[in-house]
């Protein structure tokens, strides 16, 4: 799966990697081999999804070897999976029911060591996703066999301006983002370059069994047949996410008359998607918020960011994809159910742990709603995520709905919200990282809201476009924004 190529990747030079290793849970600490179930949210994209931290050149450590910064990474990660030891097994298919689980088995993570003579200077923007980014990133080969798949794999590449970046892989199926954080923090606290290791970085005691998320075990069976929750007298009802999901790929299927949306499985092929961050400032921001709501306020009307960035996105992506009137269109955004579980998941849960929300729509509908009632309807949506809906959707998902192999449909829009995670700030380096960016997903399609290191109150958007309506995005997106 690849990008429509937007930039001349054969420009830049040559990566070379140096040094692979296999990196092991430290002896003493060492888990005896087991399976851990995973859930049916684990199961919906295994592969492994990786981000790209920059460290530009800095005097702390020009003149520490880059065999000493791959030693300490080594040394940190040994400690980290000692602790995170699912991270060192590899997945395991399930020859009774065919499904995944994980095989912890110490296989152990990957390291690689890089060098290139290309200066960080030279990306340019490095919120802008490019090609050779993906140089960066160790690739394992991969032929279908998840057993033989490492489940966390990593690249530390020195630049020849004496920067750094420090590319990781983390199987889906492994953590999901609030958990990769974690995880990650915890690596950098542990590897100890040019600062001392802290013992007392706050972060839970990670919590790698799925317990009430698994479906068809003693534990999960007691959440998926309780009674409605308090209160509710009605049964529960099915999950909104998959329930319009399926509702969309039938209309996307029904006929050819349907403007670029009938056929949509075969013209909008993630292959030809561009990617493209939107820098949204905490002016604009407030601009926007000032042109929807008016000058004054409007009684108890209030909103996040995210809502409004959301609804915001939403209409202009409908808008400038060309979406007929009569035809439904959807947004759908991942919702942390950490705390949407009853009772709560345990601190330091470290599966997957998000269900989609799910707004649905007509086109026309949607462009003649104003952002306020857009805003609601995600209110609304949010508040739809109870301990019920968590059950239907893991329940609808054990009959097959998922979504990870989905091609792009130009009436659904994904949102992910990385904002609460300001990757950015995790130093494994001296410092915060200049820019840290994801590289291509399985779902390129889908907007990611960012932190911006250098705006605080602003939010990067970044996401998969077709090439042919850039400019129309680009154009109805900023619209009110400046």
């Amino acid at each position: 799966m690849a990008t429509k190529k937007h930039d001349d990747h054969e420009n830049y030079p040559t990566v070379v990697v140096t040094k692979t290793v296999t990196v092991h849970p430290k002896p003493l600490l060492h888990h005896p081999q087991q399976t851990l179930h995973l859930s049916n949210l684990d199961r919906q994209c295994p592969m492994l999804m990786y981000v790209v931290f920059f460290y530009k050149p800095c005097f702390a450590y020009q003149n520490l070897a880059l065999g000493s910064i791959f030693n300490s990474l080594k040394s940190g990660l040994e400690e980290t999976l000692s602790i995170w030891y699912p991270a060192a097994g590899r997945l395991s298919l399930n020859q009774a029911d065919g499904k995944l689980n994980l095989w912890c088995n110490n296989g152990g993570a990957v390291l690689a060591e890089a060098v290139t003579t290309a200066k960080i200077i030279q990306l340019g923007d490095l919120s802008q996703y490019k090609e050779f980014f993906e140089r960066l990133a160790y690739k394992p080969v991969f032929h279908g066999n998840f057993s033989q798949m490492p489940l966390i794999v990593a690249q530390v590449t020195r630049f020849g301006c004496g920067g750094y970046s420090i590319s990781i892989g983390a199987s889906h199926s492994l953590f999901d983002g609030p958990a990769t954080y974690d995880f990650l923090r915890a690596w950098a606290s542990n590897s100890a370059i040019l600062k001392e290791k802290r013992s007392t970085l706050q972060i839970y005691k990670p919590v790698h069994e799925r317990g009430p998320l698994l479906v068809g075990t003693q534990h999960g069976q007691q959440q998926l047949t309780k009674l409605p929750e308090s209160g509710s007298s009605a049964p529960t009802r099915g999950a909104a996410a998959i329930d319009h999901l399926h509702q969309l790929i039938k209309q996307a299927l029904a006929g050819p008359d349907m403007k670029f949306g009938g056929s949509n499985f075969s013209n909008t092929g993630s292959s030809n998607l561009v990617l493209k961050t939107f820098h949204l400032s905490g002016a604009m921001i407030e601009s926007l918020k000032i042109k929807v709501f008016g000058g004054e306020s409007k009684g108890s009307f209030s909103c996040s960011s995210f809502e409004l960035i959301a609804a915001h996105l939403w209409k202009a992506r409908t808008k400038a994809l060309g979406v007929r009137k009569g035809a439904m269109v959807c947004l759908q955004f991942a919702v942390d159910v950490r705390n949407k579980m009853v009772p709560p998941l345990p601190k330091g849960f470290s599966g997957n742990a998000f269900v989609l929300a799910s707004i649905a729509l007509t086109a026309e509908q949607l462009e003649g709603s104003s952002h306020e009632a857009t805003i609601e309807k995600i209110k609304q949506a949010k508040n739809s995520i109870t301990n019920d809906y968590v059950i239907a959707y893991n329940k609808a998902l054990d009959g097959g709905a998922a979504q990870g192999s989905l091609p792009p449909i130009n009436e659904l829009t994904l949102v992910s919200d990385w904002t609460r995670m300001p990757f950015h700030t995790i130093d494994f380096l001296h410092g915060e990282a200049a820019y840290v960016s994801p590289l291509l997903s399985p779902i390129p399609q889908v907007a990611y809201f960012m932190q911006n290191p250098n705006d605080l109150r602003g939010i990067d958007v970044r996401i998969g476009l077709p090439p042919q309506f850039l400019n129309a995005f680009s154009h109805y997106f900023l619209t009110n924004l400046q």
